[in-house]
């Protein structure tokens, strides 16, 4: 799960990380804002109404669900579930409360990695660029990035999002480390059952 402040560049770093990586699935969420400039259903979030959320909700069809800044955020439970059972890893980019939500779930299948922003005034110049939220929702999302910073110490990883291709090259290295831990290839039992039994 990846996890980061708005304008931190989080978004951007998952897509290409998904891109990049044929056996990456990406939880896309579900929510109940309206969309950004350059977004897309589907693609980018599943904008649903607050009534069809609701159902969802009383369907139990969400891994984990919060309401941020007034609307609804949640991780459909059913595309998650199949990526995994066809033996894919799935990433969430995801916010601070689902992420901790999800990990309490997972446990150790879970990866905490935070991407930190160079700095608070970084952020802020960002968010304000983008022109996407009022003044009132930019304050609330900066005091906001100051209480997740603090509790850094909770995630596996922590990236400074200072360098694009940097910081992009740190996040893959976890996510192939990751992949190659002995826990998660349970074949390799077997393989060195039979390279012991080879006679030399």
């Amino acid at each position: 799960m990846v996890v980061a402040p708005s304008g931190v560049g989080k978004t951007s770093l998952t897509r290409r990380l998904v891109s990049d990586h044929g056996d990456l699935h990406l939880s896309i969420s579900a929510t109940t804002r309206d969309p950004r400039p350059g977004e897309h259903d589907g693609r980018d979030y599943h904008f649903v109404s607050r009534d069809k959320f609701q159902g969802m909700l009383a369907e139990d069809a969400f891994l984990e669900w919060a309401e941020v800044y007034g609307n609804f955020y949640g991780s459909p439970k059913a595309p998650i579930m199949d990526a995994l059972s066809r033996g894919e890893s799935v990433l969430f980019d995801i916010d601070f409360q689902g992420a901790m939500k999800v990990h309490k779930q997972a446990g150790a299948d879970s990866v905490l990695v935070y991407i930190l922003p160079p700095s608070l005034a970084e952020m802020s110049r960002r968010l304000h660029t983008r022109s996407q939220d009022s003044e009132e929702v930019i304050h609330r999302r900066l005091s906001r990035a100051k209480d997740e910073v603090a509790a850094w110490e909770q995630f596996d990883y922590v990236i400074l999002n200072d360098d694009f291709d940097r910081a992009y090259a740190d996040l893959a290295h976890i996510y192939h480390a990751e992949r190659l831990k002995r826990a998660r290839n349970p074949w390799i039992g077997d393989l060195v059952s039979d390279l012991l039994k080879e006679e030399i």
